[in-house]
């Protein structure tokens, strides 16, 4: 029998690295996140490949760079026939489950060229980011006067319904709205009404939801012999800003981090971040009456995420399961909640970029790191070759981009271990590009960063933006065009210039396959550049001598 070996990979939507109890927070305890960290490897520089939903997940579904994936945005398909952590794990026949998010859009228009019917295996795993769904809801059940943001049917609401709520949509009116003492619903869309509690029971809500569905999938597999990655993609502690009693009022303005936002940003902002400072989020959470009331939400929405994290793990103990399953918590981005004169996340400081890497290894071979920390620069598509080497497969590396965590997981350290990160983002669908009146092509952001310096480039001839993250920490000055930061940037520039020279698209084929090629062409037939043919060994060009017969 093959040796039971898990992967649990839990991703939350939204969560700020420094959000959590064992990153330092002083007033927000997340005893269940600390008590994973203490049984495993707990990474400080953790970086997104894009600081927005979907192309930071194909990132992490592929191992493979937005720049190589093309998912660059929202709502911008994953083409038919990348490859995705599924399809690494079948070739192992290892099953890849997902139970929650991904917002991942299908490539329809590419599955119909090929003849793919989406309702067919193949068209559904393609149309699913590579998993097998176990239940897929990404959680964003809006309605506006244009229709529904998300066109899918929402097993959320139908779980609701069956539970009797009665409202039309009460994903909006129940899960993520108070009701008011007229009657009224108090949507969560509306900040104002962040302390008030959602009308609905806490166990019915969204976080509980997925936890359930997480335990009944484990125990239904539990005595399976096949061994399986499952996914768990919350979509909490995402907007809407609203959390069910009692989690509503357990925070208040004085538990919540020091706002890192300086005059000197607004005083000559580089004109993407400029464009985003006006945007109607980022003037939302400039105003401290909204932070005072919305941060204390968010913090209620990581407590509750905690809390299920122990019901999770105290059914893994009670089950034998913590024994054979590698645990991974991390998140698709950060959130900027008033920092940097932002909300959302779209751009590149910390909070935005850098996210909360716990991994568990539960084999004897990771009892030596338990409970420490890893300072080296790590990327949100490591996590994928790391699945890969603890399921005992090889990697294959003219695919997937990332590197494998398990030496650190295991008290070792690569010698040639990357110097950088990047990360992208695509604003073409933007106000932001609208106001810069720029073309598609020209709405991108690249990001290189090391342990000391942050080069942000941005295409459409505008000048870069630099931080020294030693010197300023909390990334208040841009030195983008400091006539004496210029070798720095030289640098920074010649470091993305060789990440862009990558080869990163040859994916039909090995380097394996491609040294045995070498040297083969005269022993399939090939025998271009002879003279006489004692150039090369005589058995070499036997097939091209010999008696001929004279042409009629």
């Amino acid at each position: 029998m093959t040796q039971k070996k898990n992967v649990l990979f839990i991703m939350f939507d939204q969560l700020r690295f420094d959000y959590l109890s064992c990153q330092g927070h002083p007033h927000l305890k997340t005893p269940h996140m600390d008590s994973l960290a203490e049984k495993g490897v707990r990474f400080t520089r953790a970086y997104v490949q894009s600081p927005i939903c979907g192309s930071s997940r194909m990132s992490y579904y592929t191992g493979r760079y937005v720049h190589s994936h093309g998912a660059q945005r929202n709502n911008f398909p994953l083409k038919v026939g990348e490859f995705t952590l599924g399809d690494h794990l079948r070739n192992g026949d290892i099953d890849c489950y997902l139970i929650g998010k991904t917002h991942m859009q299908a490539d329809e228009a590419g599955l119909k060229r090929l003849g793919i019917m989406p309702d067919s295996v193949i068209g559904a795993r393609q149309s699913e980011c590579g998993f097998d769904a176990y239940i897929r809801d990404d959680g964003l059940w809006a309605e506006g006067i244009g229709g529904l943001y998300d066109s899918k049917r929402s097993p959320y609401n139908e779980y609701l319904k069956d539970k009797g709520y009665e409202a039309h949509n009460p994903w909006h009116e129940n899960a993520n709205a108070a009701l008011n003492e007229e009657g009224d619903i108090a949507s969560g869309w509306l900040m104002q009404n962040a302390d008030q509690p959602a009308n609905i029971k806490e166990e019915d809500s969204e976080t509980p939801w997925l936890t359930s569905q997480a335990i009944q999938f484990m125990e239904e597999r539990r005595d399976a012999d096949k061994l399986w990655l499952c996914h768990l993609s919350y979509i909490k502690p995402h907007w809407p800003y609203i959390v069910p009693a009692p989690y509503h009022d357990m925070y208040g303005p004085e538990h919540i981090l020091p706002v890192q936002r300086s005059s000197q940003e607004k005083a000559y902002p580089h004109p993407v971040y400029g464009a985003y400072m006006e945007n109607l989020v980022a003037q939302s959470f400039s105003k401290d009456e909204v932070r005072e009331k919305v941060i204390p939400a968010y913090m209620g929405l990581i407590k509750q995420c905690d809390d299920q994290m122990g019901r999770l793990f105290a059914y893994l103990e009670e089950t034998g399961q913590m024994d054979n399953t590698m645990i991974v918590i991390t998140s698709d981005h950060g959130d900027y909640l008033g920092d940097h004169w932002l909300g959302e996340k779209d751009l590149f400081h910390e909070c935005s970029v850098k996210v909360p890497l716990i991994i568990y290894d539960p084999s004897a071979d990771a009892d030596a790191t338990r409970g420490t920390v890893c300072d080296e620069l790590v990327e949100a598509i490591d996590l994928v070759p790391t699945f890969l080497e603890w399921f005992g497969q090889d990697i294959p590396n003219h695919i997937v981009e990332g590197r494998s965590l398990m030496p650190f997981l295991q008290g070792e350290k690569p010698e040639d271990w990357r110097e950088f990160v990047i990360s992208e983002y695509d604003y073409s669908t933007t106000l932001a590009a609208e106001k810069l009146a720029l073309e598609p092509e020209d709405c991108r952001l690249f990001m290189v960063a090391d342990k000391d310096w942050k080069l942000v480039h941005a295409e459409g001839d505008m000048r870069p933006m630099l931080f020294d993250l030693n010197d300023d920490p909390n990334e208040y000055y841009d030195l983008g065009d400091s006539a004496s930061h210029f070798p720095v940037r030289e640098q920074m520039y010649k470091r993305l210039g060789a990440w862009a020279r990558r080869m990163s698209q040859r994916t039909a084929i090995s380097d394996a396959r491609i040294r045995k090629m070498r040297g083969k062409a005269l022993d399939k037939g090939i025998f271009l550049g002879l003279f006489d043919g004692t150039e090369v060994p005589e058995e070499k060009v036997e097939p091209i001598k010999g008696k001929g017969k004279k042409a009629n």
